[in-house]
C-alpha cells in the first residue's frame, strides 16, 4: 500500500481526524484526540506506527520482519510498520486493530460524540 491509499483508509473510519502537531513529514491520525496511527511520509520504503496489545505486538514482531518496537513510542503498545513486502489486508487490520482499541479507550461521552459525526 502507499501513503494515499492507507490515508484514505484511515479517513474513511468514523470520527478521524488527521494533521502534523510534530513535524511537516509526520502525518497522525487520531479519533477522539487520541493518536492511533503516524506515518512517516517521507520514509522509503513507506513505514507506520501503531497500536496493539502487548501480547499480539509480541507476536507481529516474532512473525514479520517488517513490524518491531516503534521509534519515539511507547514499543510495549506501538509497533514500526514497514509496508514493503506486507500483504494490504494484513497492513489495514493493523489500521483497524489500532482505532479500534483507541476508540475502545474513549471515554463513553467521547466515543457518543465520536458516532453521532456525520
Amino acid at each position: 500500500m502507499i501513503a494515499e491509499e492507507i490515508r484514505e483508509y484511515c479517513l474513511e473510519k468514523k470520527g478521524v481526524t488527521e494533521g502534523f502537531p510534530f513535524n511537516e513529514t509526520t502525518l497522525v491520525f487520531k479519533v477522539g484526540s487520541k493518536m492511533f496511527l503516524l506515518m512517516a511520509l517521507e520514509s522509503q520504503p513507506l513505514v507506520f506506527s501503531a497500536k496493539n496489545t502487548e501480547d499480539y505486538n509480541e507476536e507481529l514482531r516474532e512473525k514479520y520482519y517488517q513490524i518491531s518496537g516503534a521509534f519515539h513510542m511507547n514499543k510495549t503498545h506501538w509497533n514500526s510498520v514497514i509496508c514493503e513486502g506486507l500483504k494490504p489486508d494484513l497492513i489495514k487490520k493493523l489500521i483497524d486493530d489500532s482505532y479500534d482499541l483507541v476508540f475502545n479507550s474513549l471515554t463513553k461521552k467521547v466515543k457518543k460524540e465520536v458516532l453521532n459525526l456525520k
